[in-house]
């Protein structure tokens, strides 16, 4: 089985993701889309990783991967997308994706809806828990979706379409390589947020195994449905 991952910078690719593919035997294909193009096909998981960039850009790769994304979606495909996959995932299925009142950046408490505490992957969270968050951009509920999971920020920070497909606003995957990459890369935004690298990583780090456990758990349940 294969696990296709759409990467869009060379700092952000699976993380923790990776462990949690390759112990139930899924290979990983990455592909640095700007650079690259798309792949053949979604395989037998799409993973759709984030991005400084903005699903609303005018590149024609941003156009071509949405409707890569698209089709995956209405084939049934299992799909998760996250930060910047989310937001191609909600473009695809027709929502708005627009600049949020501020970015979210570091460890957000998220809060889950009624359908959030009933999802099979989520259910089994605190009704309000920490993520670690890195966007300025929100979206939409696209239409026959689930809303799971919203902040202060982002009425909006998860959805489900179907049973097989999630879109995470937030960052189940990072690791603390993955921390020190945005930090390094995406300087500016701290500045603007009045947050330095340190307080990011020291508040981030405890939390990191309860997140990996989620995403492992959302790994297995996208693989069984």
């Amino acid at each position: 089985m294969r696990a296709v991952c759409l990467q869009h910078v060379p700092s952000e690719g699976p993380g923790a993701l990776a462990a949690s593919l390759a112990k139930r035997g899924l290979t990983i294909e990455s592909c640095l889309v700007p650079l690259q193009g798309l792949p053949q096909d979604a395989g037998d998981l799409l993973i759709v990783l984030g991005g400084p960039m903005s699903v609303n850009d005018p590149q024609i790769w941003i156009a071509d991967e949405t409707s890569f994304i698209r089709s995956a979606l209405l084939a049934g495909k299992p799909v998760l997308g996250i930060c910047l996959g989310s937001q191609f995932i909600a473009k695809a299925l027709g929502a708005t994706v627009r600049p949020g009142k501020k970015l979210e950046i570091g460890m957000t408490p998220i809060h889950l809806t009624k359908e959030g505490q009933q999802d099979p992957v989520f259910g089994s969270c605190p009704e309000t828990f920490d993520v670690f968050e890195w966007h300025g951009e929100i979206f939409d509920l696209p239409d026959d979706c689930i809303p799971l999971a919203g902040s202060d920020i982002a009425p909006l920070q998860a959805f489900r379409y179907g049973c097989r497909a999630y879109g995470l606003l937030f960052h189940l995957e990072m690791e603390e390589g993955g921390i020190d990459s945005l930090c390094r890369e995406c300087a500016p935004d701290l500045t603007k947020a009045r947050v330095t690298a340190q307080e990011i990583t020291t508040t981030a780090l405890p939390h990191l195994p309860a997140l990996h456990k989620t995403a492992d758990r959302l790994i297995s349940h996208l693989l069984a449905s």
